[in-house]
């Protein structure tokens, strides 16, 4: 196989339209997606976007949850993990991750598993992922030794999925709901099945489900499309097509035949409720009116649900969604209610809300308003090859990825009289679970229809015209800087514009605003925090749901907020949107008029959530190890409450305090605005010149800093009961900040240490020890101050957490003793310099980036010497910064689970 890949990595792009490689034939192509077919029945769909200077390769294998038989469940996600585990030319996959740069991950759902990675667009970099899984797919280990580690990982995993009573209450539901069918099993498997699985039978698994035959290769980005075809012959096509016959799924949900209940009792501190109706699958064409009714019914502030609950106060807040699947789904409604509220209110009316849709039929506003935003979040999702070649796998897994379109023209199509006839035939009393059984002499029945002949479906499919290509952009610092236009508003708002052609003529900018100072912030932290969350809750011209429709209508995606010490925007639209699109970020800003019934909405959703981190293992080690290394006054700006501090302050907040702050602290005196993308630079200055020049804000601003204090070393154990998985946190503060010579050493050091799949932390404490499903560390400083903080972290079982602790602290001591190897260094060199690569050829993470080297009055420059000095480390040099501010025993630790359940049963 080696002398393979040297060979196909020197071929040139000699395939064309005309003259495809042998044993290559091509099937359709639409709206710029091609799929071609292998002889051994692999489907490889290619989608070229010049755009991004990133690639990636997402390999979709069509099993899931939903193939798994009597004592098989979890099969599926466990082969997953153990994909991870390494192949014959592929021993060590987290190492090869890294050493890549890439951005990877794996998935497992009812319908499928997907294996995904993107990284810089390389030759190099495309040849070793399509090789990567080339390889997995025939060569994986699937080893005893592996499968013995993972699961107790793996199980780890089930466990912190227990800690979420939102989540068990669903699987309840689900499973209930479900007498036959697989759906009705949760995708992370029964903990018998997970612990007794023979590796005979999960190789068996593997062996008949992971084959070309069953599975759809994506290649997404900036490539070759010619010689990438070629490239995937040459590695895919001598992969034998099985003899065997392909194991299918039979069995089919009987009609339901009156309304069922569960009840779930756990340890929590919110109550919830929780239902489901039987709906078609996901290719049926009564799924799309379906989906319209559930937005309807599920849509905030708008929804019919939201109205009826969330505004009358009776839940703190509610969720719906419709599962869309290969076979029927389900259409599901949450609502969360605080323990001082009637459960047994919200969950009446629920359901009365549901029924009443055949006495109050929906309304053609109701219909628009959700269609449009579907439309535009299926557009913007569109401009992103990245995610579309992830989105393709859902698709696959229902039957083809063609649907993905005919779903979008299903929706444009969809009247209201379709949605109105689905929500009445299938949001019937005898087709839903939840609460509790009730006889029925006469019970009407859903009769669901099977899924049709996908094939027959998209045969002759065209779609709609290709969406506009972009350029080609170097995301290098240095061409970043020379893309760069830079100015400043006499307002106090610094500019920075990169003009570039984007695919679809997309549009990414922030706005950063600052304000307030360490004096004139005492005690008003909190109102901050609050004005900034009411920012897109209404204005004098505006309500809270015009809003959102109106950028809905603009195809933008914006989020307003606002902390104590400023506020920030976050848009993505087209270039015939930019301008609309400021004008009312700022009327947000500027005008917004604070409505009670928002606030006191508001407030009782913040309490809901307060209540409910009250007994969850990782919010309160979190809070703990942020208090201890933050010890500041309670008036302090910086200070950070408990749980039960929080609780009190919403409680006594007033909406004045809110309208007071706002109106004392905001304006743009000091800010930063950043564009890229499809624009015209000289109406945007203006136009920004326009707004926000004459908003000054009326009180001093300078930046908060935050100071390096010495903290003396705790360690404190918190119980909380009936929680499966337990937190493990160890923090350390560090005097240094990020123009510190030391600081490219301790960036990799700990780069090495804790960062990604193939660290020192996450390969002893997950891969070699299987004690945790989550590990890593984390090295924080600030541009300017010395506070630099240190913090690892694990998830685990209780019983393992002083386990997790140890290795930790070993593992820790033998780097500060020994230090790394040259072959570790050298392989984080070139990982960490591809994932600064990666992050910044991503235009959401591009524009932080530009804006906060606007405050502190820098330019890609620095970046580009930070990377040169990463090169040029040597080992010495990263262990004399470990060892000089690590220190284990200056550590402060802290853990949080059911210790007392676990020793009483060991």
């Amino acid at each position: 196989m080696l002398a393979l890949f040297l060979a196909v990595s020197m071929l040139s792009a000699t395939a064309s339209a005309q003259a495809l490689p042998q044993g290559v034939q091509k099937v359709t192509s639409v709206e710029g997606i091609t799929e071609y077919r292998l002889n051994n029945g692999l489907r490889v769909l290619l989608f070229p976007d010049p755009t991004k200077s990133n690639i990636t390769v997402n390999i979709t294998y069509l099993v899931g949850s939903r193939h798994e038989d009597y004592g098989e469940t979890g099969m599926a996600h466990l082969l997953e993990h153990l994909m991870f585990k390494g192949s014959t030319n592929h021993p060590n996959v987290p190492k090869e991750l890294q050493d890549h740069g890439a951005r990877p991950n794996g998935t497992t759902w009812f319908d499928r598993t997907n294996y995904f990675e993107t990284f810089n667009a390389t030759d190099e970099n495309l040849l070793w992922a399509l090789s990567l899984e080339a390889d997995r797919m025939v060569n994986s280990f699937i080893a005893k030794k592996d499968l013995d580690s993972e699961m107790t990982v793996v199980r780890n995993e089930f466990e912190s999925g227990e800690n979420d009573p939102d989540s068990i209450l669903e699987e309840r539901v689900m499973s209930t709901a479900y007498l036959w069918h697989n759906y009705g099993k949760s995708t992370i498997g029964a903990r018998s099945d997970l612990e007794q699985v023979p590796i005979e039978r999960l190789q068996a698994f593997w062996k008949h489900f992971y084959q070309p035959d069953n599975a759809v290769l994506v290649v997404a980005g900036k490539f070759d499309e010619a010689k990438t075809l070629t490239l995937v012959e040459k590695l895919y096509g001598p992969i034998p097509k099985p003899a065997r016959q392909l194991r299918r799924t039979y069995t089919a949900e009987p009609t339901q035949d009156g309304e069922r209940s569960v009840t779930l009792r756990r340890v929590g501190d919110v109550q919830a409720v929780a239902a489901v109706w039987h709906i078609p699958p996901g290719s049926h064409e009564e799924f799309a009116p379906m989906e319209m009714a559930g937005r309807i019914l599920g849509d905030a502030p708008s929804g019919r649900l939201y109205k009826a609950l969330v505004e009358t106060k009776k839940a703190a807040s509610i969720s719906t969604s419709e599962y869309q699947l290969k076979d029927p789904g389900v259409f599901i409604a949450h609502a969360s209610v605080r323990t001082e509220s009637s459960l047994a209110d919200a969950r009446k009316t629920l359901l009365d809300t549901v029924d009443e849709v055949k006495t109050k039929p929906f309304t053609k506003e109701e219909l628009e308003r959700v269609r449009a935003n579907w439309l535009k979040n299926f557009d913007l999702a569109l401009n992103n090859s990245a995610a579309i070649a992830l989105q393709l796998s859902e698709w696959q897994g229902m039957g083809d990825w063609r649907l993905l379109f005919l779903h979008r023209d299903r929706i444009k199509k969809v009247t209201l009289e379709q949605v109105q006839k689905a929500a009445e035939k299938y949001l019937i009393a005898s087709n839903r679970t939840v609460g509790e059984f009730i006889p029925d002499k006469a019970p009407l029945r859903a009769e669901i229809p099977t899924a049709p002949d996908v094939t027959a479906l998209v045969k002759d499919y065209k779609g709609e015209a290709v969406v506009s290509q972009g350029e080609s952009f170097d995301a290098s610092p240095e061409n970043i800087d020379k893309r760069t236009i830079r100015g400043d508003l006499k307002g106090g708002i610094k500019l920075s514009f990169i003009n570039k052609k984007t695919r679809g003529n997309q549009v990414v900018a922030t706005l950063s605003l600052h304000f307030g100072d360490e004096n004139n912030l005492k005690g008003k932290d909190f109102a901050a925090g609050f004005a900034g969350q009411m920012l897109m809750r209404g204005t004098a011209k505006h309500t809270r749901q015009q809003i959102k429709d109106e950028f809905d209508r603009l195809k933008a995606s914006v989020s307003v907020g606002g902390s104590e010490t400023g506020a920030s925007v976050r848009i993505t639209t087209t270039k015939e949107n930019l301008q609309p699109v400021l004008t009312l970020v700022a009327e947000l800003l500027k005008e917004s008029t604070f409505p009670q019934t928002e606030f006191d909405q508001l407030k009782q959703q913040m309490l809901a959530q307060l209540e409910q981190s009250k007994s969850d293992p990782q919010a309160i080690a979190f809070l703990a190890v942020q208090r201890h290394l933050n010890p500041y006054p309670k008036d302090d700006v910086r200070y950070i409450r408990t749980v039960d501090e929080e609780v009190e302050s919403v409680k006594a907040l007033t909406l004045d305090e809110v309208k007071a702050f706002h109106k004392q602290f905001y304006g743009a005196s000091h800010g930063e605005f950043v564009v890229i993308g499809d624009f015209d630079p000289e109406t945007t200055q203006k136009q920004v010149s326009d707004l926000f020049n004459d908003w000054k804000s009326q009180q001093k601003f300078a930046r908060v800093k935050k100071e390096y204090k010495a903290i003396e070393a705790e360690s404190v154990v918190f119980e909380t009961p009936d929680k499966a998985n337990a937190m493990f946190i160890a923090g350390l503060p560090v005097k240094i900040n990020d123009t510190n010579p030391d600081y490219p050493a301790m960036l990799l050091g700990n780069y090495i240490l804790g960062s990604g799949m193939n660290s020192r932390l996450f390969a002893r404490i997950r891969g070699k020890e299987g004690l945790s499903y989550g590990v890593g560390a984390q090295f924080v400083v600030s541009p300017e101050d010395d506070s630099g903080i240190f913090m690892a972290f694990a998830i685990c079982a209780p019983q393992n957490a002083a386990k997790v602790e140890a290795s930790f602290k070993d593992e820790v001591g033998l780097i500060l003793a020994k230090g790394y190897s040259a072959d570790e260094v050298e392989a984080a060199k070139k990982s960490l310099l591809q994932a600064r690569q990666v992050s910044r050829a991503n235009d959401g993470e591009l524009v932080s980036r530009l804006a906060g080297q606007r405050f502190y009055n820098r330019t890609m420059a620095f970046d580009s010497e930070i990377e040169a000095k990463i090169q040029k480390l040597t080992l010495a040099d990263i262990q004399a910064a470990m060892k000089k501010y690590i220190d284990v025993s200056r550590m402060s630790i802290y853990k949080a689970g059911d210790f007392k359940k676990a020793a009483a049963t060991n």
